[in-house]
């Protein structure tokens, strides 16, 4: 079973293994194998869940909503998120202005079917929108009870700071960051961890398998796998394309297969207990296409990696490591 682990230095706690459904909820798989995955992660426990308005244009809350339905709200945490185009993708639809995170709140708690949320994010930093016009409509937010928690994704380090000050002056806490962090993803190491260790931030981390990568079912030298995130046309190809395709890359990944075996890991649950390894780190997202995926990924809850096993990983994979602080994905604009 998924074990639990404190937000941030917040009092709210939330199974160090959240399941999200992006790229997959109203896109990539049906309504009922999305609701078969989301009852396999509530019988392994998980009560954390991460989801955002823009995840199939709106759709993946509702189907959300539909697979928690008639569970106790008060034993689920629920997330969600605010900044990218939605709907009509109007003028207003997107960002974080005062506008479009009161319309956004609003559209989220009507698909979702539920009073409040525990967590909403904002899900980039807004170059376009005063960070004080932000963060008092995030304060707004939390005074009407619509949700219980303000967290952000992909902010830098610079930006956590000047949001946690403007935070706390409005009278609530940013409690929360959701990167993109795994083995071979780690560029939140030199500014964005010791900063968030600072100020009492936890990461919220995701594609800790680096989008199937870590997994070692890409080799190089061969086609990608039938049903793989790389040979789907709906959306996942893009994502990890340059990966796939990276030989050298794709060998350092496979050198870690007897690493998990020597542990009794799979290569998935090494690199989903690789990022829960980071003290900074409150949970590690995982998504599933089907059911069995997510038994597997609970499996990492827990794991305790040896330091002579993280020194091996890091010997393994030597450059092939992203670590560039720079590369923290703030847009230059808003999302038209």
């Amino acid at each position: 079973m998924v074990a639990y682990r404190y937000l941030g230095n917040s009092g709210l706690k939330i199974s160090e293994i959240v399941y999200g459904n992006w790229l997959t909820h109203g896109s990539q798989v049906e309504n009922d194998v999305a609701t078969r995955c989301v009852h396999a992660a509530l019988d392994a426990g998980i009560s954390s869940f991460d989801t955002a308005d823009t995840y199939a244009n709106t759709r993946a809350e509702e189907v959300l909503a539909d697979a928690l339905a008639g569970l106790p709200r008060h034993e689920l945490e629920i997330f969600t998120k605010v900044y990218f185009p939605i709907g009509k993708k109007g003028p207003n639809d997107t960002g974080l202005s005062r506008k479009h995170i009161r319309d956004g709140i609003d559209g989220s708690l009507r698909r979702l079917r539920t009073d409040y949320v525990d967590l909403y994010q904002a899900h980039r930093y807004d170059v376009e929108t005063p960070l004080e016009e932000t963060m008092q409509a995030f304060a707004d937010i939390v005074r009407q009870g619509k949700a219980l928690y303000i967290g952000v994704s992909e902010w830098p380090a610079d930006k956590l700071r000047e949001g946690h000050a403007m935070a706390r002056e409005l009278g609530f806490q940013l409690v929360s960051n959701q990167p993109k962090y795994s083995m071979l993803w780690r560029v939140i190491e030199e500014e964005v961890v010791p900063a968030s260790r600072e100020l009492g931030i936890g990461q919220i981390v995701f594609s800790p398998v680096a989008q199937g990568i870590l997994t070692g079912k890409y080799r190089p030298g061969q086609a990608v796998p039938d049903g793989s995130r790389a040979a789907d046309s709906k959306g996942g190809a893009q994502m990890i394309d340059r990966d796939v395709h990276d030989d050298v890359l794709l060998t350092r990944v496979q050198e870690l297969r007897p690493v998990a075996e020597d542990l009794g890991l799979s290569m998935a649950q090494l690199a989903v207990a690789w990022v829960l390894q980071n003290s900074c780190v409150s949970a590690a997202i995982i998504g599933a296409s089907r059911p069995e995926q997510v038994a597997e990924n609970v499996a990492a809850s827990g794991v305790e990696l040896p330091a002579e096993i993280l020194t091996r990983i890091d010997e393994i994979l030597g450059d092939s490591v992203v670590r560039d602080p720079s590369l923290t994905n703030v847009p230059e604009t808003r999302f038209a």
